[in-house]
């Protein structure tokens, strides 16, 4: 198996890439495996959060080469860029908010996924880069997800370059939320899945759909539709048990309806 799940409690659950070998690298096995599985776990209501981390010596280094080198044909190539693009839109459409836990490299392929993630946090000696232009192969689909997150200017020099950049300067440009030692970075990441999981499924599914279409609109629009959204919310029994908790001044009882 090339992904794995772990229960971890409290509806958190652990997706790991496990094929250190090749540094957990992106092939067509491995991204069917990961769209299949965050297909899996999004239908699942006792999964609340998912953490994504990967095997062995770091995050993933992308895109296997040898199978990019092998497939030589336009078809097989759109249809591997294809599956990855879809792998990030199914993170990022779907119902469950997805926490990336980093350690070692983040590169192209790997770095796209970071940046996919509803939230991301590294160790401190993590490293992230869109290295394509390395290779001669600009990292095009990888930028669609990175300069979503972080500045143009800090985006191109990243493509432009491909040099990698610190845990340190990825938290300042808005690439991940935070690093920590190797020693903590499980317990906090854990600590803040654990704060989202205590939420309202509902009122988080709402949320995260709400949030991505809205950037994508121009304000006037974005408003529109964010009323509407605030007004599905207000209707559901989640709201109300929410509103009558703070009230009552008492933990809230969530329905998830």
């Amino acid at each position: 198996m090339n992904i794995s799940i772990k229960n971890l409690g409290s509806g958190v659950k652990k997706v790991i890439i496990n094929d250190p070998k090749t540094y957990n690298s992106l092939s067509f096995k491995t991204l069917n495996s990961l769209l299949n599985t965050f297909k899996k776990l999004d239908k699942d209501n006792s999964t609340k959060v998912i953490i994504l981390e990967g095997a062995g010596k770091g995050f993933s280094a992308g895109h296997n080469l040898k199978e990019v080198r092998g497939l030589k044909e336009r078809s097989k190539y759109l249809k591997l860029f294809n599956l990855c693009s879809t792998v990030m839109l199914q993170i990022v459409e779907g119902r469950k908010p997805v926490i990336a836990k980093v350690h070692g490299a983040a590169y192209a392929a790997g770095c796209q996924l970071v940046a996919s993630c509803d939230l991301a946090y590294s160790t401190s000696d993590a490293m992230f880069a869109t290295p394509g232009v390395n290779i001669g192969l600009f990292c095009s689909t990888p930028m669609v997800a990175v300069s979503r997150k972080i500045h143009r200017k800090r985006m191109m020099k990243m493509l432009l370059t491909g040099e990698p950049i610190k845990a340190n300067f990825a938290k300042e440009i808005g690439l991940i939320n935070d690093y920590y030692s190797k020693s903590k970075l499980n317990k906090e990441v854990l600590k803040i899945a654990k704060i989202i999981a205590s939420k309202s499924n509902l009122t988080i599914k709402i949320g995260k759909q709400a949030f991505y279409k809205q950037l994508e609109m121009p304000l006037r629009k974005a408003y529109a539709y964010t009323s509407r959204m605030m007004t599905l919310n207000m209707m559901s029994v989640d709201a109300h048990e929410g509103i009558s908790a703070f009230l009552q001044k008492r933990n809230p009882k969530w329905k998830n309806k």
